[in-house]
């Protein structure tokens, strides 16, 4: 996992100024660990969605699948184009009852910012899914995604199958 952590660590924070000290990363718990016919960790936060801020609550897609994509930090580099590949495929999940949503430690401020640069500056540009605030970092916390830098562990989904939402 600490190979992960650096290499990820490597590609967002490259020092612009020869002199930058070299920061290690760690995570909070070597594994992630699925709990497996568990309930999903119930979170309410600011989210920007369609380019305006709005409440979102897990309890607002009962019934239906949930991916949250967790990522670092916007305005990186590999991260977008993850997002926009979801985003462009978001009406095919939710024709299988499949909601999106990407979340990362940024504010919904940034997230706006964000959505609001054009692709080609490095943006999102116009994206067709929620991007949820968690800025007091207990989402990913809750999620055990958060790592000791105070930002979420890039996480995509990984499991075969995923639980609705009870």
């Amino acid at each position: 996992m600490s190979f992960l952590v650096k290499q990820l660590a490597r590609r967002v924070f490259t020092p612009a100024v020869a002199s930058v000290k070299k920061v290690n990363f760690s995570t909070t718990s070597a594994v992630f660990v699925p709990k497996v016919q568990q309930p999903a960790p119930a979170f309410e936060a600011t989210a920007v969605v369609n380019g305006e801020f709005n409440k979102l609550k897990l309890a607002d897609y009962h019934g239906k699948y949930v991916v949250l994509i967790f990522y670092p930090l916007d305005f990186t580099f590999v991260c977008p184009t993850e997002l926009i590949a979801f985003s462009d495929r978001a009406k095919e999940f939710a024709s299988i009852d499949c909601q999106i949503i990407g979340v990362s430690t940024d504010s919904e401020f940034s997230h706006l910012a964000w959505t609001n640069t054009p692709r080609k500056d490095g943006g999102l540009g116009k994206i067709e899914i929620p991007l949820l605030a968690d800025y007091s970092k207990k989402i990913s916390e809750d999620y055990n995604v958060l790592l000791d830098a105070g930002f979420a562990l890039r996480a995509p989904p990984s499991m075969p199958s995923l639980p609705r939402q009870a």
